[in-house]
Formats: C-alpha cells, sequence, structure tokens
C-alpha cells in the first residue's frame, strides 16, 4: 500500500469538505494505491487518515455507522457487505434543532434504529443474544448522509474512504429497551414538510438490524477497534434516502420508538 497516495487521496477528501466543493470519484487513485493489495484496505486507510486527522484535532469519537445495509444498493455498488464509518461528537445533533446546511455536502436523510450501548463487545464471532445483551437502549435516528464525491459519482471504494458517505446525524430522546420491540416488523414513516418520501421497516435492514450489528461487531474485533460502552450504532436505513433542500423539516416515526426529526437551515 503506498502511504504517500492514501495520504494524498485522503487530502482531497478533506478539501472538498472544508471548501465545500466536491471531488471527482476516487476509485481510480485507491486502485492504484493499493499497489496490487486490498483496494477495500486501501479505502479504509484513506478513511482512517482523515479520521485521525480531526481526532489529532479535537474531535471525540462517539460511535460507528453501518452502511450499505440495502440488498438493492449492494447490487448497485457491486457488493456483497455493509461498510462502516466514524461517528464523532460534532457530527451530532438534537432531535429538532436546526442544521447549518453550511454543515453539509450534498445531504440526503435516512430514517434508521440507533443501538446505545452499555457493555464492550469483544468477542471475535458475536450473537443475536451479545447485541441484546451489550445494548443499553434504541433510539430512532435520522442520518445525514453526504458526500465529499460530485454528483454522489459513488461506488464502494468511493464511499469506504469517504467515511462511508457520513455527514451528521440525529438522535430522538425517546430511550427504549430492545425487549420492547419488533426490529423486523416495525414500520417506518419519513415524512417532508408533510409529505411522505420514505417508508419502509427494519426488515429492510439486512433482515433484521441486529444482523448488521453482528456484522459490525465482528468487523470492529477483526481491524482492533472492538465497540464500547456508551458507543451509539447506526445500523442502516429502514427505507429510501430522500434529498434534502434548504429549509427542509423532515420527521422520522418507527414504530415502537417514537419519532425524530431534522430541521435544516436555510
Amino acid at each position: 500500500m503506498n502511504q504517500q497516495h492514501i495520504k494524498q487521496i485522503a487530502d482531497l477528501l478533506w478539501e472538498a469538505e472544508q471548501h465545500g466543493a466536491p471531488c471527482a470519484p476516487l476509485r481510480e487513485r485507491i486502485l492504484d494505491a493499493a499497489a496490487g493489495g486490498d483496494p477495500v484496505a486501501a479505502a479504509y486507510a484513506v478513511q482512517q487518515h482523515n479520521v485521525r486527522r480531526r481526532l489529532d484535532a479535537g474531535a471525540r469519537a462517539v460511535g460507528r455507522k453501518i452502511g450499505l445495509t440495502s440488498v438493492a444498493v449492494q447490487q448497485q455498488l457491486g457488493v456483497d457487505s455493509p461498510d462502516f464509518g466514524m461517528l464523532l461528537a460534532d457530527m451530532a445533533f438534537g432531535d429538532g434543532a436546526e442544521i447549518p446546511l453550511a454543515r453539509t455536502l450534498q445531504p440526503k436523510v435516512e430514517a434508521e434504529i440507533a443501538l446505545v450501548l452499555e457493555r464492550d463487545l469483544t468477542h471475535e464471532r458475536h450473537t443475536f443474544a451479545d447485541i441484546i445483551s451489550a445494548t443499553a437502549y434504541a433510539l430512532p435516528a435520522i442520518e445525514v448522509v453526504g458526500s465529499r464525491i460530485g454528483n454522489w459519482n459513488i461506488k464502494l471504494l468511493d464511499t469506504v474512504a469517504d467515511n462511508a458517505s457520513s455527514g451528521l446525524f440525529v438522535l430522538g430522546s425517546t430511550p427504549v429497551r430492545l425487549g420492547r420491540l419488533d426490529l423486523v416488523n416495525c414500520a417506518m414513516s419519513m415524512e417532508r414538510r408533510g409529505e411522505e418520501v420514505s417508508t419502509g421497516s427494519g426488515a429492510a435492514c439486512l433482515a433484521n438490524p441486529l444482523n448488521a450489528a453482528v456484522w459490525l461487531a465482528d468487523m470492529m474485533v477483526r481491524v482492533g477497534t472492538p465497540l464500547r460502552a456508551g458507543e451509539v450504532l447506526l445500523t442502516g436505513a429502514l427505507g429510501p434516502m430522500a434529498a434534502v433542500a434548504p429549509g427542509d423539516r423532515f420527521v422520522a416515526r418507527i414504530e415502537g420508538l417514537g419519532e425524530v426529526r431534522a430541521v435544516f437551515g436555510n
């Protein structure tokens, strides 16, 4: 893996975010940086370079997001597994708090179930029981996905390098224990300015959001950064994404979890 190329690719993403001007797709550059090795590992190295830059500047890691949990999206990108990105405290907004559009780049929103851990997940291979036992509660969430890649012209390597196309996230304020939820059949509806723009259910997330959580827990142990108590896991979209325009107000309702609102400035 060519570390100089990794840094150069990370710099392109960093500059795109700093200046609000998306860059060209990066997949060919990442293939070159892999130098005949694993290109997905090279893409994660790009992601980690920019995450480390933010942590060194004082940001605080608060969890992980899981992407590509829709089979349709996996097929579109030619992959058969999810990906992950880092969540930082400065990416979090409260329910109904105004989100400045300047904090986003090509934003779209999707409704998700967030899990908040009360125990570490350190096994090499986790089970549903491990995830349930380690979860303090679930929350309704809206992820504001964004892309530093122009026109969302992305494939797997682009989105992995771009922190799994992370932007911001909004958590609701109605914590619910997992035993009170039907994670598979819970219905989701999301409205924009009162008009329904997305529907789905827990089954849309790898057939069960716990499948996504198990995948992430195993992967984090594999890469040497196990999930820890207190971390937030965004488990993946329950329905299609919706584009964001200035002044938009979204309300996502998830059966058994209540609602969460994402409000954007002009």
